[in-house]
């Protein structure tokens, strides 16, 4: 198996919170690779970085996710065909913070593949309540993980995040399901 990791939209692929992830699962023997988006704005660079990556992992069974605004990019991948075995998604954007009007979701009926969704119960884009709310539209296997007290940020939650990706992968490559560990 092998994970692609992407950063925020005001980080790099040496945030913390990925440095750690990757240390975590590269104990368990999972290949990870970590990566830098060309923007902070969506479009068709930041999937072509995606992709090209993706690319240079196969033939191994393939995860991507990451923070916030990479793990949404990662998951428009895979709703416009990029082959994934699953998603790893921290602090899903779901919306801008007071705009819950502006639902980043369109693309949730196309991940067919199981999404994990780790998320703080403090974070300002998305309350346990909306992000259940839509993640229904997935025909995927979804998980949802809440970090008590966590914000957008994760600040300081970097060992429970750190925990619940590892278990939901160690149980999604055993074929147990991935809810199995958690």
């Amino acid at each position: 198996m092998a994970v692609l990791l992407t950063p925020g939209a005001s980080a790099t692929r040496d945030h913390p919170s990925l440095m750690a992830l990757d240390q975590a699962l590269s104990v368990d023997g999972i290949t990870v690779k970590r990566i830098d988006l060309p923007s902070s704005r969506p479009g068709p660079k930041v999937q072509a970085a995606i992709v090209d990556a993706a690319a240079a992992l196969a033939p191994a069974a393939l995860v991507l996710g990451g923070r916030s605004f990479g793990g949404r990019m990662c998951s428009l991948a895979v709703a416009d065909g990029l082959t994934a075995a699953g998603l790893v998604l921290i602090s899903y954007p779901l919306h801008p913070p007071g705009r819950p009007q502006n639902m980043r979701v369109e693309h949730f009926p196309g991940l067919e593949v199981p999404c994990l969704f780790v998320s703080g119960t403090r974070d300002a884009f998305a309350t346990r309540a909306e992000l259940e709310a839509a993640t229904a539209a997935i025909p995927g296997e979804v998980t949802h993980v809440w970090i008590d007290g966590g914000g957008h940020g994760m600040r300081g939650k970097d060992v429970a995040v750190t925990h619940a990706v590892r278990d939901w992968l160690r149980a999604l490559s055993s074929g147990q399901g991935a809810r199995a560990a958690l």
